[in-house]
């Protein structure tokens, strides 16, 4: 009964809950940026913010015009309607919240897998990781043909998986939450580091993912739980040149106006080939002339 009533004052401040969670870990997130940063950034701060919260914008009008009713639509019309492998097991809420979200999370994981995995895909995914710094901005850094794809895998597993609202609302939350976390340009002790690894991704262990070193960058593909690298053998510790030496980026993709600029941002998926791509076996990108 208590599920249920938290579950219809989260439907009906959905909007407002995600957006307050959004600015405030954004605000708290930079503001450790500015007291604590872990590297000097390459680029200006200003233009990669405005175009990088520019894309946030975008994409989340394009969303609600195309999915108005997001995931939480999709879960409770999943529900209601009985769908779904957890309408098969009489267990209790909890677990089923608990369940859910795992699973979700593995769903992200094995699509992160894929972007890196898929040439037409990695275009796509390209522009998050042609980011030339790494800050709690780049967290949120996705082309909108990359979004609308994964909204559309989101709502697959959901429609599989059948998992109560509320697992998707929190679950949604705490992924923006994470996915910021771990981008931010945050100098954590190493210890703590190491110790919250174990539970979280940190920005260390994802840093590494944003590597131009191709090997590096296609370890860590977790956003939120860090179990799945170590599980399926993708999970690499530091990089090679540690993390004030390393270079965070694409090898190829350095102008400003191409990877921090939106018109440039919108237009990278399209405006180069692969000589070779397949996961964790990459000679470089070619950008046409």
């Amino acid at each position: 009964m208590l599920i249920m009533q938290i579950e219809h004052w989260v439907m009906t401040h959905e909007t407002y809950i995600r957006l307050g969670f959004f600015l405030g870990i954004l605000g708290a997130i930079g503001l450790l940026e500015l007291l604590y940063p872990k590297r000097v950034l390459t680029g200006r701060k200003s233009v990669r913010w405005l175009n990088n919260l520019g894309l946030v914008v975008l994409n989340s009008l394009l969303l609600r015009l195309i999915f108005p009713a997001a995931a939480v639509g999709m879960s409770v019309f999943v529900v209601n309607r009985g769908g779904g492998l957890l309408s098969l097991f009489d267990i209790p809420g909890w677990f089923a919240i608990g369940i859910s979200i795992l699973a979700l999370d593995l769903v992200i994981y094995l699509q992160h897998v894929l972007f890196h995995a898929v040439p037409i895909l990695w275009r796509l995914h390209r522009v998050h990781h042609a980011d030339p710094d790494f800050d709690v901005t780049t967290g949120a850094r996705f082309h909108p043909l990359e979004i609308l794809l994964s909204m559309v895998i989101k709502f697959s597993a959901i429609m599989i998986l059948g998992p109560p609202v509320l697992a998707v609302v929190l679950f949604e939350i705490v992924l923006n939450a994470t996915a910021m976390f771990n981008h931010g340009n945050i100098s954590l002790p190493n210890r703590l580091d190491q110790l919250l690894r174990w539970v979280v991704v940190t920005p260390d262990m994802h840093r590494v993912h944003h590597s131009v070193e191709m090997d590096e960058a296609n370890s860590n593909f977790g956003f939120n739980l860090p179990w799945w690298d170590r599980l399926f053998g993708t999970y690499r510790d530091q990089p090679r040149g540690g993390h004030h030496q390393m270079t965070i980026g694409i090898h190829g993709y350095r102008l400003e106006k191409d990877i921090s600029w939106m018109p440039g941002l919108l237009w990278l998926p399209f405006r180069s080939k692969s000589v070779e791509y397949s996961i964790n076996r990459h000679k470089s990108d070619t950008i046409d002339a």
